[in-house]
C-alpha cells in the first residue's frame, strides 16, 4: 500500500531528497558546477538519512528499498570518483536514477524484516545489496564506456572526459568486486539457509536468476583474463548479468509484493 508505513517526517525527507536529486538532473545544462555539486551533496545526505530512518524501530525491506540503497551506493561511488576524475560526466543520469529510486521506496515501503530469527540475516542482505551496488556501478561505467567508444568512432570529442582505458579498468574492477560479494552471498544462502531463514535451501526464482547472473559474470571475468574480452561484447555481457541479478531479488520481490500482494 502506498505510503502505508511512512511517517510524515519520512515522507517529507524523501520528497526533499527526490527534489534535490531532480535539480541537477533536470537543470544539468543551466546550473553552474558548484550549484550542481551542492544540490547533489544535499540529495545524497538526505537520501542517507531516509535510509537510516527506514531501518530504525521495526525495519522494513523490499524490492524498492533494494533499489534505493543501490542508487545511493552508486552515487557514493560517483562522488568519490569525481574527486579522482573531475572530468567524469554522468551526473544527470545518476541523479535521475536517485530521484526515481527514492520515490519508488516511498511508494512501496516494503515488509517488516524479522531480524530476530537470525542475527546474520542483516549481514546476508548487506552482502547482496552491496553486490547490487557494485554491479550497478559496473553497468554505469560500461554505459559511459560505450558512449566514449561511439564518440571516438564518429570522430567526435569523447563526452565522459575520462580516458577509455581508465574507464575500462574501473568497469572491470567494479565487476570483479561485485562478483566476489555475489559469490559470498550465494555461498551463505546455500550453505547457511536454515540459520538465515529457518528453512532448508531450495531452488526458487531468486536463486535461479542469481546463479545465472553468477555464471554470466564468471564467464565475463574468465574471458577477460584468458581471451582479453573487451569492448562492446564485454559491455553486453555486463548488461546481461546485471539484468539477471536485478530479476533475482528485485524482480521476484516486485512480483510477490506488488503483483501478487503476498509477503515473502
Amino acid at each position: 500500500m502506498i505510503l502505508s508505513s511512512a511517517s510524515p517526517a519520512g515522507v517529507a525527507l524523501s520528497l526533499a531528497a527526490a527534489a534535490a536529486y531532480a535539480v541537477p538532473a533536470a537543470g544539468a545544462s543551466r546550473l553552474s558546477e558548484a550549484a550542481a555539486r551542492r544540490a547533489l551533496q544535499a540529495a545524497w545526505l538526505l537520501h542517507a538519512v531516509v535510509l537510516v530512518l527506514g531501518f530504525l524501530g521495526q525495519p522494513l525491506f523490499g524490492f524498492a528499498q533494494a533499489v534505493s540503497i543501490t542508487a545511493w551506493l552508486v552515487l557514493t561511488v560517483y562522488a568519490v570518483e569525481r574527486q579522482l576524475f573531475p572530468q567524469l560526466r554522468a551526473r544527470w543520469a545518476l541523479c535521475g536514477f536517485g530521484s526515481a529510486a527514492v520515490l519508488l521506496a516511498l511508494a512501496f515501503p516494503g515488509v517488516p524484516l524479522n531480524v530476530r530469527e537470525s542475527p546474520w540475516l542483516p549481514l546476508h542482505l548487506a552482502l547482496g545489496v552491496a553486490s547490487y551496488g557494485l554491479f550497478a556501478a559496473a553497468a554505469v561505467h560500461a554505459w559511459i564506456l560505450q558512449r566514449v567508444e561511439r564518440s571516438i568512432r564518429q570522430g567526435a570529442e569523447p563526452q565522459a572526459g575520462v580516458p577509455l582505458l581508465t574507464l575500462e579498468r574501473l568497469t572491470f574492477r567494479f565487476a570483479t568486486a561485485g562478483f566476489v560479494l555475489l559469490t559470498a552471498t550465494l555461498v551463505a544462502g546455500i550453505f547457511f539457509s536454515e540459520a538465515l531463514y529457518g528453512r532448508a535451501w531450495r531452488w526458487d526464482h531468486k536463486t535461479v536468476f542469481s546463479v545465472l547472473s553468477w555464471i554470466v559474470f564468471a564467464t565475463l571475468l574468465l574471458g577477460r583474463q584468458r581471451f582479453g574480452l573487451r569492448g562492446r561484447r564485454a559491455v553486453n555481457v555486463i548488461y546481461i548479468g546485471s539484468v539477471l541479478l536485478l530479476l533475482a531479488y528485485v524482480g521476484s520481490r516486485f512480483v510477490l509484493e506488488v503483483v501478487l500482494g503476498r509477503t515473502p
